[in-house]
């Protein structure tokens, strides 16, 4: 028997062994024949400091040859000699479908359970085409666009209702795939699309094939209307752009409270760098909006509390602690500040707050503040926990905050104590003031054009690596194209909140870009901060930029410019168009988005977990009182002042330790995400 018949007859070990000698033999004939020469036939009696580093052995460096646990790549030979066990791996994948098919994974399963056998053997069968499905959804309660057999998703509920309407036979209802399904864009939780498009292969004899889709889902999910493509139509790859709208109240453009981390840091740096009066300048149509606020609004609320009261209430709105601040969608509300009306103040055209108010002394442990409305329990709820939130930032004081029993209030106190029941109220009452003198606030034409020069630097090809998470200034997928982003002319009035739209058209989005964007534009304008710092954030440079809350973010609908021209025209398709569908489209965006939208801002929903409303005024009031550099490049200190060298270290780490694990959350997926 010859080498060649003993090796293909021999286990996979003694095949390897003879493999090994032969090798070896060949590297001896080799050598004999060149004479010796061979550099790599080395005498071994060299000293070791002599040799190279693959004859010491020992560990090596990556990619150093003679590693001897280094697996080594097969050549073509070898990889076929290592033939794959192609008839276990189908036996493996066909027990794993009958165990699907049985069930056994699909317990709880969202989509629709696969058919049995007879079911779908008495199934008519259809011819499929491929087509366009033109659709809009408010996101809310969804755990985003993308199809999740655990969640309940967008996707999730078109495909049972496709299913259910018979457009999809009852042999594919078991797998989407199956039925090539392909998303435009993709929206995480909570984000809403007037218009988006799915492409995936459909039965559609019928001509009510819209009407019994749309009767099996619910109210926040609408087809518009369903057009036949071309074969290889993919609604992801032909997308050529898209079209977001981001909703934003316009309190959200006014300055930081003055006794703020952030608006003492404004004024303290442009004192610095001599930059006051330019900061000035910048805020004069928003010069009157605080001072206004605490004469007519703060003061005579404060003048009545008593004075074991009075600092600790004082103390509790103006010293919150930022290190607490968290930079997501869901977060409780922090407290504004108040203080002296030094440096820089802010607004005009303020409205008083709505409604009776009578102020009665406190010192008797009474309520503060009587309100003639009713009160509803989940609001009650939800101001009890933010004042619990805010009373250990004022522990460690001279007073000491005891709850009274006594109803009477004739209980002897030392002059030290406060009594916490009064302090919570008094707490209540300013806050609540507060928060209703900013949604007073209308936006003048100077500060909305503000609005629109911060987001014209935005337009045309930029490096958007500080708009995303994970990206470098180098990294070319960090480079999009913005055609446009305006500010609507009017502004929306809902509940007596002025909300202002903005409209971004670019070809596609990173994950948090928009709402990155939106958040850097805002904090700019209320900031006073030169638009040269969003150019600066272009470059290769690091700003810690935290994200608006999705609430306002919706999809407009997607752009199919190049397909319409050269493949719809050509092969007799009609043309992928949502204005045809305009006048239902903006029906649906009034009562299914902009109204959730405005009423979840108003009055929170009670079915997410920390979702109590205000979400604005939480994000901004957290970024205003942050008491670390990150954000002082919004100052007249530029982005140096992020690392001010004289800042206190203490904490700092915990601080960028909760920043990174926000940022890189995928939660929201890719809310802007195609």
């Amino acid at each position: 028997m010859d080498a060649k018949t003993a090796e293909g007859t021999a286990p996979e070990g003694v095949r390897s062994k003879l493999r090994g000698e032969e090798s070896s033999d060949q590297q001896q004939e080799q050598s004999e024949r060149s004479g010796g020469n061979d550099k790599r036939d080395r005498d071994t009696s060299e000293p070791p400091d002599k040799r190279r580093k693959w004859e010491r052995g020992g560990r090596l460096q990556h990619g150093s040859r003679g590693r001897g646990d280094k697996k080594k790549n097969l050549g073509r030979r070898e990889h076929f000699r290592e033939k794959l066990d192609r008839r276990g791996r189908n036996d493996a994948e066909q027990s794993k479908r009958r165990k699907i098919d049985e069930g056994g994974d699909k317990v709880n399963s969202v989509l629709p359970a696969a058919f049995s056998k007879e079911e779908i053997d008495s199934d008519e069968r259809k011819p499929k085409r491929k087509v366009a499905v033109l659709l809009g959804y408010s996101g809310t309660g969804y755990k985003g666009m993308q199809i999740d057999t655990k969640e309940r998703t967008i996707e999730g509920d078109l495909f049972t209702a496709f299913v259910a309407a018979g457009a999809i036979s009852k042999a594919n209802a078991d797998d989407p795939k199956k039925s090539s399904l392909v998303r435009c864009a993709r929206t995480d939780k909570g984000v809403h699309a007037a218009g988006n498009v799915i492409s995936l292969k459909l039965i559609i004899e019928d001509p009510d094939i819209v009407e019994k889709i749309n009767s099996h889902l619910s109210s926040q999910i609408r087809v518009w209307g369903i057009e036949r493509t071309t074969g290889s139509f993919s609604c992801y790859q032909a997308c050529d752009s898209r079209w977001y709208e981001y909703l934003i109240p316009t309190h959200s453009f006014l300055p930081p409270h003055p006794s703020s981390f952030l608006g003492k840091k404004m004024v303290e740096l442009a004192e610095q760098n001599g930059e006051l009066e330019e900061l000035n300048k910048r805020q004069e149509e928003v010069a009157n909006f605080w001072p206004e606020v605490e004469e007519k609004y703060i003061k005579p609320i404060l003048e009545t509390l008593d004075d074991s009261i009075r600092p600790l209430v004082e103390k509790a709105l103006y010293e919150v602690d930022g290190i607490r601040a968290a930079f997501c969608d869901t977060m409780s509300e922090a407290a504004g500040g108040k203080g002296p009306s030094n440096g820089i103040n802010g607004s005009h055209s303020l409205e008083p707050p709505q409604g009776n108010q009578t102020i009665s002394d406190s010192s008797n442990g009474q309520p503060i503040l009587d309100a003639t409305a009713e009160i509803p329990d989940e609001v009650k709820s939800k101001e009890e926990a933010e004042v619990k939130d805010i009373l250990p930032n004022i522990e460690g004081t001279d007073h000491v905050i005891v709850k009274v029993e006594a109803e009477d209030g004739i209980t002897p106190l030392p002059d030290t104590t406060a009594n916490k029941q009064a302090l919570e109220a008094a707490i209540k009452t300013l806050k609540k003031a507060y928060l209703e003198a900013k949604k007073a606030y209308r936006i003048s034409p100077a500060r909305k054009a503000r609005v629109q020069e911060a987001l014209d630097q935005y337009v045309g090809t930029r490096s958007f690596h500080n708009y995303t998470v994970q990206k470098k200034f180098k990294d070319p997928s960090a480079k999009r194209h913005i055609k446009s982003f305006k500010v609507a002319e009017t502004p929306i009035m809902i509940n007596g909140t002025e909300w202002l739209s903005l409209k971004v058209h670019g070809q596609s989005f990173m994950m948090h870009q928009i709402r990155k964007m939106v958040s850097m534009a805002a904090l700019v304008v209320r900031c006073g901060c030169p638009m040269s710092r969003i150019t600066e954030s272009f470059d290769n440079v690091v700003v810690r930029i935290p994200k608006a809350p999705g609430l306002g973010l919706l999809l407009e609908r997607p752009i199919f410019e190049s397909y319409n021209t050269r493949q719809a025209d050509v092969h007799g398709r009609e043309q992928i168009n949502f204005d045809k569908h305009r006048a239902k489209i903006d029906d649906f965006k009034q009562k299914e988005i902009y109204e959730r939208i405005f009423r979840e801002e108003e009055e929170g929903n009670q079915e997410i977990q920390g979702n109590h409303g205000n979400h604005f005024n939480s994000f901004f009031t957290h970024v205003d009182n942050y008491k670390e550099p990150t954000f002082l490049y919004l100052t007249s200190g530029g982005i140096a002042a992020t690392q001010e060298p004289g800042h206190s270290s203490k904490g700092k780490g915990k601080q960028q330790d909760k920043w990174n694990e926000m940022e890189s959350e995928d939660e929201a997926g890719g809310d802007e995400e195609g």
